[in-house]
């Protein structure tokens, strides 16, 4: 970085996601969305989204003891995440529905929670014709 080059973050390298059962949340980040786990040591597992990682973790602390920040899984065809996602047992909040059209997308959600209680999210960018 030079002076001419100012500061500023660019990249999430780790995501953590509370969990109070981790074999169970292993179980469904693994088995369930289809996550490539990394490894697991104890009270920690991690996996693989991308160029993050998801760790998984009890708290050590109180402070951290809450659902995570809401997490939006970027996927190529949410109809077909969802209702795959849903033959694996994951009970959506929302079904998929457009939020915002752009010029050249419409953006789509769908909220889901995890074993744990945190509430996810799949995200599509539709390419507008």
């Amino acid at each position: 970085m030079t002076a001419a080059t100012p500061f500023g973050l660019s990249q999430i390298g780790q995501i953590f996601v509370r969990a109070r059962d981790l074999d169970r949340a292993v179980r469904c980040y693994r088995d369930t969305l289809g996550m490539p786990f990394l490894f697991q040591v104890p009270r920690m597992a991690f996996f693989q989204c991308g160029a993050t990682t998801v760790m998984l973790g009890i708290p050590e602390t109180g402070e951290l003891d809450h659902a995570a920040s809401l997490i939006y899984y970027l996927v190529p065809d949410i109809a077909l995440a969802h209702t795959t996602l849903r033959g694996r047992g994951v009970e959506f909040i929302t079904e998929p529905h457009l939020v915002h059209r752009a010029p050249d997308y419409e953006l789509w959600l769908a909220d889901f929670r995890d074993t744990e209680g945190n509430v996810l999210a799949l995200m599509d960018r539709k390419p507008r014709s």
